[in-house]
């Protein structure tokens, strides 16, 4: 024990002083990016997509998995602002691929695909609180105390990056970006092949309460990027780029928080 925490042990011994604490420490984890990362305009990635722009080519190409509504992809085509891209958008949920369709506004360079991603090709079940909801994931969550039931569901289609890359003839994929509730790992499962032969050049993925439901950690995610000669870290809600260099435990806030894993650090 620190001399710190033996001076400060006794001063904080009730609920009130507990209570403070709980708040400073919510609002340091919020500027970490810790349980800021839900809003793709408000989560710093604006500032990681130009550090991919900037190193990618003339005419990049971009994995959005998990597009929901469009949320990302509006961002993407903010920061794009006009310039050539091949930008590949895929959700399984019949009535949030309405809305995503809308959000494309027939854009030539935008190909939407109405399917989930994982380790292969195959049919799963989506459940979700409502129709379009962004919480719809490939695991029943366990969800009573936000109040929240998912008591909906269809069964989707699923494919791979690495079939549908063959499917299309995509050779490299500047960035892979996934919101997918939980389900980041199946989708790096199933890019195996273009992720092994570096032809992925950075991949951005969420972390949160959604990997307690599939009983995914944030070391599984260190450890497989560590094995691919990536770099990985916490983006900001300011979109500073935090190096993770090594995994510690205190790693693990299941609060969603967005990460950035690329080959060549910035």
């Amino acid at each position: 024990m620190s001399v710190l925490t033996k001076i400060m042990s006794p001063i904080t011994s009730n609920r009130p002083a507990q209570l403070a604490l709980e708040k400073t420490v919510k609002l340091c984890l919020q500027l970490m990016g810790v349980g800021t990362g839900a809003g793709a305009w408000s989560s710093g990635e604006r500032s990681m997509i130009k550090s991919v722009l900037s190193t990618s080519g003339k005419k990049p190409c971009i994995f959005d998995v998990g597009a929901n509504k469009g949320q990302f992809l509006t961002l993407l085509l903010d920061v794009l602002n006009g310039q050539p891209a091949n930008i590949h958008c895929f959700e399984p949920s019949s009535a949030a691929f309405q809305s995503l369709q809308a959000a494309a506004k027939d854009d030539p360079r935008v190909t939407l695909a109405n399917t989930a991603l994982g380790r292969q090709s195959g049919e799963a079940t989506l459940y979700f609180d409502e129709p379009g909801s962004g919480m719809a994931s490939l695991t029943n969550r366990r969800l009573p105390h936000l109040k929240i039931a998912m008591s909906h569901q269809e069964t989707v289609p699923v494919n791979s990056v690495d079939h549908y890359c063959q499917q299309h003839q995509i050779e490299q994929i500047d960035l892979l970006k996934m919101d997918v509730e939980g389900h980041e790992l199946d989708v790096l499962a199933g890019a195996t092949k273009m992720l092994k032969e570096q032809r992925v050049g950075a991949v951005t993925f969420e972390f949160g309460g959604c990997n307690i439901d599939t009983r995914t950690f944030f070391q599984d995610f260190f450890y497989l990027f560590q094995d691919l000669d990536m770099q990985l870290f916490r983006i900001s809600p300011s979109g500073y780029a935090c190096q993770v260099k090594k995994y510690r435990e205190i790693y693990e806030q299941f609060r969603t928080t967005n990460f950035f894993a690329v080959r060549d650090a910035a």
